[in-house]
């Protein structure tokens, strides 16, 4: 199959990106630094891949006519994964501009070039402020927790209002971590930037003295983390190429998701930082250097303080028509998640 790609130099797209190549597919990737695709792929995978040098933000994503012309109905699927993480409300026009028209941009090609698949990778927290995640449409005049949902729930829509033009479906990972059998990540975002928020408050702490007693983290005591680990989510779209459905949204979500506490104590054991210690109590009552650190990871708390149940039927059933297991995050997966982080640092 060829396959034109967006976000192949990402964590994911990149992981996803060999394991295509090693399954016999080949590549186009848009690359807005083709140097970095050199650097990512060894020579043997750069075989099978091609690079579009463009911006996701560019008209065609950077495609001119000729490129057009050249591979007219020459691609089986656009896969569009690239998107802006940052949940910074003072980047919202960026955001829009990057995961929104990034989106259109990606969209317009695909309909130009005449590819009539498209799938696109979204997020589980296009669910906003709810409760509740099932594998429908949202509506875009919900309460976001930020930008970076609202942008993405908008993308949604822009590819859902292409149905009657391309095969279209819509994946929605998690909290994508590190792989579950290595622990190997690269990345910056939600758990991630809370761990290296930990690390760093440990060490200015640590200038200070010990501190004489606990500290204290505000989120839910019940509340669990949503991980899925980036192999996971890479079988799901790769079980989607032969399997995924027209039409057809997938939440690439976790039914066992662990709980925060649980959590915390694998971060406090890799970090030998026993003082942490969530709880709900009102922020009024911590100390300077409670509120310094909730107020570092504040960005985090919609990710990490609350029990979402999601529907994932549909991406169960993909993996059945794969052939492919299904998740199974058990505690020692975990712990080599964290631990993998911090031994990296």
């Amino acid at each position: 199959m060829n396959i034109f790609m967006t976000g192949a130099t990402g964590f994911l797209g990149g992981r996803l990106a060999r394991e295509l190549i090693h399954r016999g597919h080949t590549l186009c990737v848009l690359a807005r630094t083709p140097e970095k695709v050199e650097a990512m792929f060894s020579r043997d995978e750069r075989r099978s891949i091609t690079v579009l040098a463009g911006d996701l933000t560019a008209p065609f994503l950077g495609a001119d006519e000729r490129f057009i012309t050249d591979h007219d109905r020459s691609f089986d699927l656009v896969l569009h994964m690239a998107a802006l993480v940052k949940f910074d409300e003072e980047l919202r026009e960026e955001l829009f501009e990057t995961n929104l028209t990034g989106t259109r941009q990606a969209l317009a090609l695909a309909k130009a070039l005449h590819c009539p698949r498209f799938f696109h990778v979204s997020t589980a927290y296009t669910l906003g402020a709810r409760e509740v995640g099932d594998e429908t449409l949202y509506a875009t005049d919900q309460t976001f927790h930020n930008p970076y949902e609202e942008s993405k729930a908008h993308a949604e829509q822009a590819v859902w209002a292409e149905r009657d033009h391309l095969d279209v479906s819509i994946f929605r990972p998690a909290i994508i971590v590190g792989d579950s059998k290595t622990g190997e990540a690269d990345s910056k975002f939600t758990m991630y930037g809370y761990m290296r928020a930990l690390e760093v408050f440990k060490r200015r702490l640590e200038h200070r003295g010990a501190p004489d007693g606990p500290i204290r983290l505000l989120g839910s005591e019940t509340g669990t983390s949503n991980l899925v680990p980036v192999d996971y989510v890479a079988d799901v779209l790769l079980a989607a190429i032969e399997h995924a459905k027209p039409d057809t949204i997938y939440n690439v979500t976790n039914d066992a998701p662990p709980r925060n506490v649980t959590m915390l104590d694998y971060m406090k054991q890799a970090l030998a930082f026993p003082h942490l210690k969530i709880t709900e109590t009102a922020t009024s009552s911590l100390s300077q250097a409670e509120q310094t650190f909730n107020e570092m990871v504040k960005v985090f708390n919609p990710y990490l303080n609350r029990d979402i149940a999601f529907d994932d039927a549909n991406t169960k059933r993909l993996l059945q028509d794969a052939g492919f297991k299904p998740l199974d995050l058990n505690e020692r997966s975990l712990r080599r998640i964290v631990n993998a982080y911090y031994e990296t640092k």
